[in-house]
């Protein structure tokens, strides 16, 4: 079956495109809509029937929508490297878990600025690599060492 040209359903359904994107994401409709475009346009030779290609349009459109919202929930500000050089300190100790956090304090330097990026500044592990400039893995092995070593010391306490 031939498919028609893609810029005649450019012309015929952009408005119903537009429209999705905007009403799926306020404010990013235009980059949505652009997006939902430029799959189709790399999907459309590899479309083996023409039938309802609007619908086929609009699914495109709102798994684009979707992709926008869950990368704008994973972009954390705490990803900016000026951010993370503001990154949180140790609370001060009168903060509840005072006596926990004095143990953080006396953790190895990479190790303490591990476990307060991850759980302080809620950052995922490459999050925290790139502020340690180390890779994912290092930065996991270095929060799980220093939560084993509070592990012990917490076990030892009387």
């Amino acid at each position: 079956m031939s498919l028609p040209p893609f810029q005649h359903l450019v012309d015929e359904h952009w408005r119903d495109v537009a429209r999705l994107a905007h009403a799926l994401a306020p404010g990013s409709g235009d980059d949505v809509a652009q997006q939902a475009w430029t799959q189709a346009l790399a999907a459309y030779p590899r479309l083996t029937h023409g039938r309802n290609l609007r619908s086929w349009l609009l699914t495109i459109t709102h798994r684009c929508a979707m992709d926008h919202h869950r990368t704008a929930r994973r972009t954390t500000p705490h990803e900016d490297p000026a951010l993370l050089a503001r990154a949180p300190t140790l609370p001060p100790p009168d903060a509840p878990d005072g006596d926990l956090w004095a143990r953080v304090g006396a953790l190895p330097p990479r190790q303490r600025d591990a476990v307060v990026l991850r759980f302080v500044g809620d950052l995922d592990h490459r999050a925290v690599a790139a502020a340690l400039g180390t890779s994912p893995g290092m930065s996991r092995r270095l929060v799980s060492d220093a939560i084993a070593t509070l592990r012990l010391d917490l076990r030892d306490q009387p």
